[in-house]
C-alpha cells in the first residue's frame, strides 16, 4: 500500500506562495514545476486548501495567493485539509472482520485507543509549527525562477 504524500506537496504549495513576492503570478504550473508533478494533482490540492480557506484562487490563470500570514498557517491545519478522512480519523480500521475469530472481532477495539493516541501526538506536534517557520529555512527570493527546466 503505497502512503499519501498530499500532506508534504500541500506544505510545499505553501511555503512557495509565501516565498514568491506578491506581484509574481503563482500558477498550479509553476508549483507543478516545483514539486516535479502534473498540475492536475496541484490543482486537486488546492482544493481542498482553498475549502480550508487557506489559499486564494483567481478566476482562470490568475495566480494563488495564502489567504492569511504564513505565521498563522500551522502544519496541522494543512494537515487536516489534504489527509484526514471523511470521519475525521487518520487511520482507517478494516470494517469487515469476521467476527467468529478471537482476533478479528476484537482489532479494532484494542486499537482504537492506541491509534488514538497516536493521533493526537501527532496534532499537537503539527500544531506548534508554522509555514512562516519553515519558510525562514528558505533562502530569500532573489529574482531567478523557482525551478530550472
Amino acid at each position: 500500500m503505497r502512503l499519501s504524500s498530499r500532506f508534504p506537496v500541500a506544505v510545499q504549495m505553501l511555503i512557495i506562495l509565501a516565498w514568491c513576492p506578491q506581484e509574481l503570478k503563482v500558477t498550479s504550473e509553476l508549483m507543478a514545476l516545483s514539486v516535479n508533478t502534473n498540475p492536475v494533482l496541484i490543482r486537486r490540492i488546492m482544493g481542498y486548501l482553498k475549502r480550508a480557506n487557506l489559499i486564494a484562487v483567481a478566476p482562470g490563470a490568475g495566480g494563488t495567493t495564502l489567504a492569511r500570514d504564513p505565521f498563522r498557517i500551522t502544519l496541522l491545519e494543512i494537515y487536516r485539509a489534504v489527509e484526514l478522512t471523511a470521519e475525521d480519523r487518520l487511520f482507517g480500521l478494516h470494517e469487515d472482520q469476521n467476527l467468529r475469530c478471537p482476533i478479528g472481532k476484537r482489532i479494532n477495539g484494542l486499537l482504537e485507543p492506541h491509534l488514538q493516541k497516536a493521533r493526537e501526538a501527532l496534532e499537537e506536534s503539527l500544531a506548534g509549527i508554522t509555514v512562516g517557520e519553515l519558510l525562514q529555512e528558505i533562502p530569500p527570493y532573489n529574482r531567478l525562477p523557482l525551478v530550472s527546466r
